[in-house]
């Protein structure tokens, strides 16, 4: 695990030192950790919250290229907080305005995450179950440390893993992604790499380092360049053959009028170093 993070308040309204969710940046790439290892991370309505404000500012902010998520404690994220929600069963409506509201919220995050302009890098290290491995599929990138876990283990407690199969089975084969929610079991990080729901698996302890490493590869590359393709990605992968290639291929176009995309060109058929836009 990396040093604790320290918040670097970039939001509207200061973020408290004690959130549970916290930003840093160093050299383009803003790191992100979740930051409550009692709970396990678990994504409760305050964590979610958090993670939408810091997420938001820093793709929001002209400096940041690249988005690191990690995680301090030895659990990136239990998914969500089990205890809250029981306690929300004592609700006059038994916990249904509560439940509506905690899945609309964390699905909204998800979206953000696939949303955003700028690449979101998930860093795991320890276990990554339920809404936590969810969180890691709604990633554009993942680095998993070598004794990194992965479970969507909600049929185990009666509770189907419905909206973690969403991210998950977009990042992963359809029978990979039913047979997490099917059986509950825990995966190593090597089955993650071979189901294709992390990149690659480093040594334990190094996910944070690696994923910076990837993340300033990334922020030394054209912004523009990296949002546009980022959108057209998410745009057509969903869509059938011809309707992908004509989102594709309108992203094609606006990225060659952009003045990266001749300056990129130019740099490399003069053999030189590209000069992009600084925004």
């Amino acid at each position: 695990m990396h040093p604790k993070a320290q918040c670097i308040v970039t939001s509207a309204a200061p973020t408290l030192a004690n959130a549970p969710a916290q930003r840093r940046d160093a050299v383009a790439v803003a790191t992100i950790t979740l930051d409550n290892p009692a709970s396990r991370n678990a994504l409760s309505m305050a964590m979610i919250e958090c993670l939408r404000r810091e997420i938001g500012a820093a793709g929001a902010d002209p400096a940041i290229r690249a988005i690191v998520l990690t995680a301090n404690g030895p659990a990136f994220s239990a998914g969500h907080d089990l205890k809250e929600i029981q306690a929300h069963r004592a609700d006059a409506d038994e916990g249904r305005a509560y439940f509506e509201k905690l899945m609309s919220d964390c699905s909204a995050l998800m979206q953000d995450i696939a949303n955003l302009s700028k690449p979101v890098i998930a860093a795991v290290e320890g276990v990554a179950t339920a809404a936590g491995c969810q969180l890691v599929a709604a990633c554009d990138l993942a680095l998993a440390g070598e004794n990194a876990r992965f479970a969507t283990p909600g049929v185990n407690i009666g509770l189907f893993c419905s909206t973690p199969l969403v991210a998950i089975g977009r990042a992963i084969a359809p029978k990979h992604a039913m047979e997490m929610a099917l059986t509950g079991a825990l995966y190593g990080a090597r089955d993650a790499e071979r189901f294709g729901l992390v990149n690659r698996v480093v040594a334990a302890g190094a996910a944070y380092e690696e994923a910076m490493k990837l993340a300033r590869a990334i922020a030394a590359r054209s912004a523009a360049t990296i949002a546009i393709g980022k959108r057209a990605f998410h745009a057509q992968r969903e869509l059938d053959l011809a309707d992908a290639y004509r989102v594709a291929s309108s992203a094609m176009v606006q990225n060659l009028l952009h003045e990266d995309s001749e300056e990129g060109i130019g740099a490399f058929l003069d053999r030189r170093e590209p000069q992009w836009r600084q925004s």
